[in-house]
């Protein structure tokens, strides 16, 4: 893997006031997007994230005059990682985005449960290897033409929060698994726990037609800053994390403030 950041399209930076606006904008922005791609083609296909901000992102969407007017039977929703914990357990991201939103647009606004494409974990598959392996095998069934050859669907959106390391799904910095190849790989030894997870790779990511990176927060300046600035993959994962068509960095203004310099 290179060790400077990608190619990409277009790239725009959004701050917003505080993290609660954050997550309402992004919010609003995700199904406006939904829409915009629902009046040209389908299915829509979106990643989401977990996180604070992510999980207060989709809970937003719940609350959105706009959630009827998707046409959920045409969506299909991925994650980008996965804590490799058992069917349920409050800490996977699949459990909080479904408390969040899920469980509601499948109740209420026509969400296939088979349009939700969880990642597996030990209720299904004995390690993080096999839990990848079978969902690239997914990922593959809904391959479009215009991946690229990847083996993943063109994502409309791919929705990503970054740790105050730089680390974007399960890709931290210095980890094996910065280099991965194929859509997917198991992660052992992460230095945020739970030391297994499940993630796309980087092949994956950029496959996106859109990345969104949000980040909230004072402790993240630094490596948003950084990741803006193009540093090494290996050491700020978010830089390498761009899409196809746009990137777009959604930031609160903590996030986005400049890194001060250092003492003469």
């Amino acid at each position: 893997m290179s060790q400077a950041a990608p190619a990409q399209g277009v790239r725009l930076v959004v701050v917003h006031p505080d993290k609660e606006v954050l997550a309402q904008a992004a919010a609003a922005r995700l199904l406006t997007r939904v829409l915009d791609v629902q009046s040209v083609r389908s299915p829509v296909h979106v990643v989401l994230t977990g996180g604070t901000v992510g999980i207060a992102t989709l809970a937003a969407v719940a609350a959105s005059p706009l959630v009827p007017a998707v046409d959920w039977s045409g969506v299909h929703l991925w994650w980008g990682d996965e804590r490799f914990l058992p069917d349920g357990d409050p800490d996977r991201n699949e459990t909080q985005a479904r408390e969040a939103l899920l469980d509601v647009l499948v109740a209420e606004h026509g969400l296939p449960e088979a349009n939700v494409h969880p990642m597996p974990g030990p209720s299904s598959v004995a390690t993080p290897e096999e839990g990848a392996a079978a969902y690239a095998a997914v990922l593959a069934e809904h391959a479009g033409s215009s991946d690229g050859g990847v083996g993943v669907p063109a994502f409309d959106v791919l929705l990503l929060g970054m740790g105050p390391d730089g680390h974007v799904a399960s890709l931290f910095p210095g980890h094996e698994g910065l280099s991965a190849q194929g859509t997917t790989t198991g992660v052992h030894g992460s230095p945020k726990p739970p030391p297994e997870r499940v993630s796309l790779t980087f092949d994956a990511i950029r496959a996106a037609r859109e990345v969104w990176v949000v980040a909230a927060g004072a402790e993240k300046a630094e490596r948003v800053a950084a990741a803006l600035a193009g540093d090494p993959v290996a050491e700020v994962p978010a830089a390498g994390a761009v899409g196809q068509a746009r990137t777009l960095w959604l930031l609160d203004t903590e996030a986005a403030a400049p890194t001060p310099a250092p003492a003469k």
